[in-house]
């Protein structure tokens, strides 16, 4: 009320002297006639809607057209151009562009495919023939265009490569066989091993989901577009393509045959991994590693008692066999607290 009285006031004896009469600071009174003005403006604008605009009922109309699901991944003038060719004006493209900013609605108006969150594989093995993973990788053939297919099943625990197969193409039917043919070579029971591989087609196809179930073989995925979660198979396909002798293409089918033949010879029993304590798969897989690591301890321990002065941490021992391995081990829950 103070300030309406000022107003009154300041058009007789000005504003200085209207605010000093009355006790009101002048800043409060400038910022009231500033927030009246912007108030009045405001109002006048709502007031003052130009004839021609479109009413609110034409416009939720152009909306409902633009989100229809015919032009809700269309552009506004495509929209517009594909009506006007139909006979039908709506308003100009840049309106509808603007009923859509009034809305947000200036992005994609689509539906969008949401991905589900696929489990994160937790694998454990304690042991030979109890998580195994399978892969497939192309081998380059004498001209361009031309692949054989190399299908590897691996033991996790002991890296032994328990079974493989080269082929012509990939296929379910050979990948069955395959799993089928290893599963009674390593003379595998119900319910005793997990296989684990990446979403490639013959990995999720039907048939070998059927044969799993049917041996009694629980099967395992990798997350989609997640390579770490298959890292023992592709671990070994890279200590495959780096040997000094792969070659950049194999001459036929033969070749490459011989050749894969030689490869997991060396792999399984001569090649001493340093993931398994320099032991090869073979040790492993096969029970022997114990005996051959006890040995290797009768080794350093005369090697020491000749000179331990070149031992400076002490008596030697190997390198232990992991007792465990994994495919992503748990990970370690953080303290609400912290």
């Amino acid at each position: 009320m103070a300030l309406k009285e000022v107003e009154g006031l300041a058009e007789k004896v000005g504003v200085g002297t209207a605010c000093q009469v009355l006790g009101v600071p002048r800043s409060s009174y400038y910022r009231w006639c500033q927030a009246k003005d912007q108030d009045a403006s405001k109002a006048a604008a709502e007031r003052s809607v130009p004839p021609r605009s479109l009413s609110q009922a034409e416009k939720e109309a152009v909306r409902q057209v633009l989100n229809s699901e015919r032009f809700q991944d269309e552009a506004p003038r495509e929209v517009y151009a594909t009506l006007l060719d139909e006979g039908i004006y709506l308003c100009a493209w840049r309106t509808m562009y603007r009923i859509l900013e009034e809305h947000e609605e200036v992005c994609e108006r689509r539906n969008q495919l949401r991905h589900p969150n696929y489990a994160r594989p937790e694998l454990l093995a304690t042991g030979p023939n109890q998580v195994w993973s399978w892969d497939i990788t192309k081998l380059l053939g004498p001209v361009i265009g031309c692949y054989y297919y190399l299908y590897v099943i691996l033991d996790v625990f002991s890296r032994y490569v328990v079974g493989w197969r080269l082929a012509d193409g990939e296929s379910e039917e050979l990948a069955s066989d395959l799993i089928h043919q290893t599963c009674l070579k390593q003379d595998i029971q119900r319910h005793q091993l997990t296989l684990h591989a990446d979403r490639g087609g013959a990995m999720i196809s039907k048939s070998v989901a059927q044969l799993l179930s049917d041996l009694g073989v629980t099967k395992s995925h990798s997350r989609p577009h997640v390579s770490d979660d298959n890292p023992y198979s592709e671990a070994q396909f890279k200590t495959m393509k780096y040997m000094p002798d792969y070659p950049k293409r194999f001459d036929g089918r033969e070749a490459a045959l011989t050749w894969a033949r030689s490869f997991f010879q060396w792999y399984n029993h001569e090649h001493h991994h340093t993931g398994i304590a320099l032991l090869t798969p073979a040790e492993v897989h096969f029970g022997r590693a114990e005996i051959i690591l006890q040995q290797r301890q009768q080794v350093l321990l005369a090697a020491y008692a000749a000179h331990p002065e070149r031992f400076v941490k002490g008596v030697p021992s190997p390198q232990p066999l992991p007792p465990a391995v994994w495919i992503n081990p748990p990970m370690k829950e953080t303290d609400p607290a912290l």
